[in-house]
């Protein structure tokens, strides 16, 4: 069994990164043994569908469980699709969430946490990127 955890950097030490699509790395863990391998994500810098892409990068690698900050519709789909468990609003460092994970702290989501787009700044939901003419006089 092996869990993967979204992070800033590819070891234990490093933090969970909050975005699961659009996240640098990904560290598969087995949380017995705490032998670890990382994967770069490709798809942090895809212009559309980073969530799916994510998601379908990880099936197959004998994956049980994700643990992120956040994630998305689409790629929460992907993954419950994939009998992969989605675990959201984690934060810290991935050892602790690993320790958390084996000892029953953390546990899956029921559904995702943040809107489609969320961890593109929200521009998709009319998050302030444009550039405003203003009120001039």
């Amino acid at each position: 069994m092996k869990i993967a955890i979204s992070t800033l950097a590819p070891n234990l030490d490093a933090n969970i990164d909050p975005r699961f699509g659009r996240c640098q790395y990904f560290v598969l863990v087995d949380p017995d043994t705490m032998v670890f391998d990382t994967l770069e994500n490709f798809s942090a810098s895809a212009g559309g569908g980073a969530g799916i892409a994510t998601a379908q990068s990880l099936s197959g690698k004998g994956i049980e469980a994700v643990i992120t900050g956040n994630c998305g519709p689409n790629a929460y789909e992907a993954l419950t699709a994939a009998n992969i468990k989605v675990v959201t609003n984690a934060s810290g460092k991935v050892r602790d969430a690993v320790q958390s994970y084996k000892s029953g702290k953390l546990n899956a989501s029921s559904k995702p946490n943040v809107v489609p787009h969320f961890g593109t700044g929200g521009r998709g939901m009319g998050g302030g990127m444009g550039r405003g003419r203003g009120m001039s006089g």
